[in-house]
């Protein structure tokens, strides 16, 4: 942990700078780009029924979108407004009113015919529903009948047979903190949360590198930095707030490089509405891009550290910071001796970037003395994730990039409070403060005063697959409590996933919306709980961003819409623990969100000071400005560890493209749009390289085909600068082409890296049934109607 607190906003650069602009034509007229005052002032329209809470949630609330930080219009890196259609898209969950009854008690098979979206955009849920096992319809009930009804059933189950999940929806720490000790006073470790699915091996390469499992930087460390790298990260789509600092570390000298296997437009040009300069003229983001194979970037950083070893035999000290590795860090002769070993024909074919790409990206990175390192999926999602991000821990250690100014290691999470969920105690590895270390876990026994349960605990896909085992198994999930989420639209094989939670016998839903998970079969019963939102949760609530800021976000009053049965989360977690286990219901008996928050400051020791936020705007950093400040890690030794592994062997075989998965024109998997304003995309093309498509005769525009063992894509080729031999599709669309079951080697997340074939359509239609596939693929077959 550092001493050196963070200084607060800064103000931004007032000159303006044309050699940043996209084009002197005003507003990006003939660009292809978002249309921000177009989509705005369609929020505005959509929220016309509740526009005064609307607009005090964006004045007084921490936003609920990404995890940078926005507390009201004001955040901690640059003083000014911030606005973003982003913020504005989730705006409606907040806003909107109860779903209609006669729409809402409709037959089962009416309801199916939505689409989430559809779904989302009818309401909020009223209040607590039924369908139990045969009934074509929710049937209303009260919200004693629904909690007797689930604390009986695990009363009746061994807790290896329950689990817990919550969704990155607007969670407080509160609920995730009062979520995981519920689990652990119910006798399970079953619990996960979605901030895993994204960035799980994120801490846990971070943990092994240099002992801690969080950004070691500010956004501020990006205004002014030589180089600001991003791995798999496309900040400007998921979090756009942050071109307003990639703007601001260009005018003071900052190099943006971006490595992708596509060529992002929204990281190329950016119109950035708040910064009236940038909204006329656009922005120019990244000055370099490297366009990387999907599952190659260990290669190329294996590439990058080849070249500095051969500059250090040249000139010593041209690449390697050997005073900060000497005082800091453990294993460089390992790890020098295992990268001269490597080949360069096999880096080169492994990255799909040239030697002289390579040794020119290499060359930059030796040069620049400060820099800051930024990664997202793209680095995550992969069975070998965690090694992913320790190599990238590495190529940062060995320039001296940790624990000062301008330097650090940052994982660009998506969602407001993720950062706090495992900081909680809220994923099977963890507890508050720590994991399940002896020592640590006599803390919390001592805490909490009750004995945790001493077996470990699955994620959440490892529990879906638990769905399906045989009856008598004493790890078969019977029963599965969920806060928000819709497993269908995030997890591999979406076919499997419905028929593990259709084979479940009570499957809780604790939500905002209706989503097409909802309204999976039960054998029991399916039970819906409505929540309040973050921004109605009695006493307020806390979320930690990216760089480790715990804001204070008010209950927030005017809601013309109030839902009047929704509870907030963390009072239906309670209510449960006491209703399963009431003999001892006063180890969990918080009644207001201040109890949560004053046991949350002794549950994890960084966050003491938390117990202090009390109104809007009050924050709070743990760990200072810079964590491993002036190099000392939180280690046995105090030292960082250079991490040495072998480049992975790729599976992809002739004739098959590597898988990229993208999100356009939508928050996560809560899809806002068809088209995607960035670069046109709708939900079903296919982004392919001009040159991989005509080696197949395959026309922009054409309708194809994408296949493997896992299922079959549909869609459109989109010409795209695309790596050649990868493809790309949209999130969650393509998850039918990822395998369930396949795990990332450390934290067992789902791998969402994927072979596929291409064919043009007709080809694939002539020949499915007896070259592809062993069955027919119905929605591919010719239908006379």
């Amino acid at each position: 942990m550092g001493k050196t607190l963070h200084p607060g906003p800064v103000n931004k650069t007032k000159r303006w700078d044309p050699k940043l602009w996209v084009s002197p034509i005003p507003f990006g007229l003939t660009k292809v780009k978002p249309h921000h005052m177009r989509d705005t002032a369609k929020i505005v329209w959509k929220n016309r029924d509740n526009l005064n809470y609307a607009k005090n949630i964006i004045l007084k609330g921490v936003c609920d979108g990404c995890a940078l930080g926005v507390s009201g219009l004001q955040d901690q890196t640059l003083n000014g407004p911030h606005m973003c259609t982003t913020r504005f898209n989730v705006l409606r969950l907040n806003t909107a009113p109860p779903i209609d009854p006669e729409f809402l008690h409709q037959d089962i098979d009416e309801l199916r015919k939505y689409s989430s979206r559809e779904l989302r955009e009818k309401g909020r849920i009223p209040y607590p529903m039924i369908r139990r096992k045969g009934e074509r319809r929710f049937t209303r009930i009260s919200w004693d009948e629904a909690m007797d009804q689930i604390a009986g059933k695990m009363r009746e189950l061994d807790p290896k047979q329950y689990a817990f999940y919550l969704t990155s929806r607007g969670i407080t720490n509160e609920s995730y903190y009062v979520a995981a000790k519920t689990a652990r006073y119910l006798g399970t470790n079953h619990i996960d949360n979605a901030s895993r699915i994204c960035h799980s091996p994120s801490k846990s390469a971070l943990m092994r590198s240099i002992g801690v499992g969080a950004s070691t930087c500010n956004y501020q460390d990006w205004l002014g930095t030589d180089v600001l790298v991003f791995w798999g990260s496309v900040a400007s789509n998921a979090s756009p707030v942050s071109t307003k600092y990639m703007m601001e570390a260009k005018k003071r000298g900052t190099k943006i490089i971006v490595i992708n296997p596509y060529r992002e437009p929204a990281l190329e040009d950016y119109w950035i509405p708040s910064v009236t300069e940038s909204a006329l003229f656009g922005t120019k983001i990244a000055d370099d891009f490297y366009e990387v194979n999907i599952g190659g970037d260990i290669a190329l950083m294996h590439g990058i550290m080849k070249h500095w070893f051969e500059m250090e035999e040249v000139q010593e000290g041209s690449a390697i910071n050997h005073d900060f590795i000497k005082e800091h860090v453990n294993n460089y002769e390992e790890l020098m001796e295992n990268v001269k070993s490597q080949d360069w024909d096999e880096l080169v074919e492994s990255s799909g970037i040239s030697k002289s790409d390579i040794i020119e990206l290499s060359e930059t990175l030796a040069k620049a003395k400060t820099g800051v390192m930024v990664w997202a999926l793209g680095l995550t999602m992969h069975s070998h994730a965690t090694d992913n991000i320790s190599q990238v821990a590495n190529v940062a250690l060995l320039r001296g990039w940790l624990g000062k100014k301008h330097c650090g290691l940052m994982p660009l999470r998506g969602h407001s409070s993720v950062q706090g969920s495992g900081e909680m105690g809220a994923d099977p590895f963890s507890l508050p403060g720590g994991g399940f270390d002896d020592e640590n876990v006599e803390r919390i026994e001592k805490l909490w005063g009750f004995d945790l349960p001493n077996w470990p605990g699955d994620t959440v896909g490892v529990t879906i697959e638990n769905a399906m085992l045989d009856e008598d198994n004493e790890r078969k999930l019977k029963l599965y409590y969920m806060s928000g989420g819709n497993f269908l639209e995030t997890m591999p094989d979406p076919d499997f996933v419905e028929q593990a939670l259709s084979n479940l016998d009570i499957r809780v839903h604790q939500d905002i919306i209706l989503n097409t998970s909802t309204l999976v079969d039960a054998k029991e019963a399916v039970i819906v709980l409505p929540a309040k939102t973050r921004y109605e949760q009695d006493g307020g609530g806390l979320s930690t961003s990216t760089e480790r800021m715990v804001y204070f976000s008010p209950e927030i009053e005017g809601n013309r819409n109030r839902i009047e049965e929704a509870r907030s989360e963390w009072q239906i977690y309670v209510d449960l623990a006491k209703r399963v286990k009431p003999e001892d219901s006063h180890l969990i008996d918080f009644k207001t969100g201040q109890d949560i928050r004053n046991e949350i400051a002794k549950g994890n020791p960084v966050y003491d000071g938390v117990q202090h936020l009390t109104k809007a705007g009050d924050v709070y950093q743990y760990g200072g400005a810079w964590l491993c400040e002036g190099g000392v890690c939180p280690t046995p030794d105090g030292r960082a560890n250079l991490i040495t592994m072998e480049i992975p062997k790729s599976n992809q075989k002739a004739g098959e493209y590597k898988l990229l998965m993208r999100r356009g024109a939508q928050f996560n998997s809560m899809v806002y749009g068809d088209v995607d304003n960035f670069n046109h995309m709708n939900r079903h093309d296919v982004l392919i390289n001009p040159e991989d498509a005509k080696r197949q005769a395959i026309e922009d525009g054409e309708a194809i085909v994408l296949y493997n063992k896992n299922g079959v894509f549909q869609g459109h080729a989109r010409y795209a600068d695309i790596r050649e031999g990868n493809v790309g599709t949209l999130f969650p669309e393509g998850n039918f082409l990822a395998q369930i079951g396949v795990y990332e080697s450390f934290v067992e997340m789902p791998d969402y890296d994927a072979n596929v074939k291409v064919e043009k359509a007709d080809f694939f239609n002539a020949n499915k049934d007896r070259q592809y596939l062993e069955k027919p693929v119905p929605d591919l077959e010719d239908n006379p109607n």
